[in-house]
């Protein structure tokens, strides 16, 4: 939300631009699966606490770059540090919650994470707009280090460890037993699993999709199709709302179906379904021209296809056992490979053609590309059968 301004004062080009998006997309990436795996070694607890207290610092020194190589080092630094966030969030769902909430769990943990997106325009544009866009990180980096506090003296890493919890909710089916041994990540007899390379190479598409929202959706409504600052508020926050509404649904639908129709099919509906309904809306949002238009499709893209985002996330722990952090780790870098690749490639795509939208319809095929791959992942088949 702050690129436009950002680009001015520190005089950066769209090119420059992509890669200031795309530097955090390349740790944040490669640094999914060491931080997920320490996470399911030492616990998430620990390895949570000290991720966001990262990040936290270096959101802050955001608001003190000097320019574009300045700015590459600060996102590099902060993409190191939040790379093992969701992983460890599903480590911490596999040993938390039974086996038929999995799917319903993840659904509200990246439904918070949306709300925070939909919300955060209202926080952060009037700051941007009355004091600048320096002061505005120093704000969320300060939220950050609050968060810590209260994670780290509240939360335990198993549910035996935490008061309150009844002796009847721990032997609930799917509840992990406490580790009582050093787990090692059987990454040879993983890597071998055609599961784990489908699941991989799905969300690597998807990504393009996902990163478009988070790198350079508001500067696309901005320069693109002709927003005004201060009308972003409410253009960026019902995209991120209606993603909300999708995380939650689709929680409970893919708890549902697995439910009803098994996992493989199960999970496979609501897979199959979100990523090919947004990749139509992604196509329509570029080739119908208008302000109000673009903003109903990529509002229905973002709210349905992350329907397909628990699912993702729940096949992880569904395949992976109790080395879905690890799994879900390798999920997220592909992802965020093909993150990298959108984020630093749209810039380019934008010069070279001459306008926003070609990126769009660039998009709305690699969706089409992730539902074809997501429809043969079988959820009902672990990597690891005797685990």
């Amino acid at each position: 939300m702050a690129g436009s301004r950002i680009m001015e004062d520190l005089h950066l080009s769209l090119e420059q631009w992509g890669w200031v998006l795309s530097i955090f997309i390349i740790s944040y990436g490669f640094l999914q699966i060491p931080l997920g795996v320490l996470g399911d070694k030492f616990g998430q607890r620990k390895i949570l606490a000290g991720i966001v207290l990262w990040w936290s610092l270096f959101t802050g020194l955001t608001g003190f770059a000097g320019g574009f190589i300045s700015l590459l080092f600060i996102r590099f630094a902060f993409g190191v540090g939040e790379a093992g966030a969701y992983p460890c969030m599903t480590g911490s769902v596999g040993k938390w919650f039974p086996k038929s909430e999995i799917g319903k769990a993840q659904g509200f943990i990246w439904a918070a994470s949306r709300l925070g997106g939909a919300l955060t325009p209202f926080i952060v544009i009037p700051v941007i707009l009355n004091f600048g866009w320096r002061p505005a990180f120093y704000f969320l980096g300060i939220a950050g280090a609050v968060w810590v506090l209260v994670w780290y003296f509240w939360y335990r890493d198993h549910p035996s460890l935490m008061k309150g919890i009844k002796n009847e909710e721990l032997n609930e089916p799917g509840i992990s037993e406490k580790a009582t041994k050093k787990v090692i990540i059987p990454w040879r007899k993983i890597m071998k699993n055609r599961q784990f390379w489908l699941i991989i190479s799905m969300y690597w598409f998807y990504a393009w999709a996902s990163w478009f929202f988070f790198s350079w959706f508001p500067t696309f409504m901005e320069k693109g199709r002709g927003f005004e600052m201060k009308e972003l508020n409410w253009a960026i926050a019902v995209p991120f709302a209606m993603s909300m509404i999708g995380n939650i649904t689709g929680g409970y639908l893919t708890d549902y179906f697995s439910k009803k129709f098994g996992l493989k099919t199960g999970r496979r509906i609501m897979g199959v379904s979100g990523l090919s309904f947004s990749s139509v809306f992604m196509f329509l949002a570029a080739f119908i021209p208008g302000k109000i238009q673009v903003f109903i499709f990529l509002s229905l893209c973002f709210g349905v296809i992350d329907m397909m985002l628990p699912s993702a996330w729940a096949v992880c722990i569904d395949v992976g056992k109790k080395f879905g952090g690890a799994v879900s780790g390798a999920m997220n870098t592909a992802g965020n490979i093909g993150g990298f690749a959108c984020a630093s490639l749209f810039g380019y795509l934008v010069k070279a053609t001459g306008n926003y939208n070609f990126p769009l319809f660039v998009i709305s095929g690699m969706l089409v590309i992730s539902a074809a791959i997501f429809s043969q992942i079988d959820a009902s088949k672990p990597i690891m059968e005797n685990e």
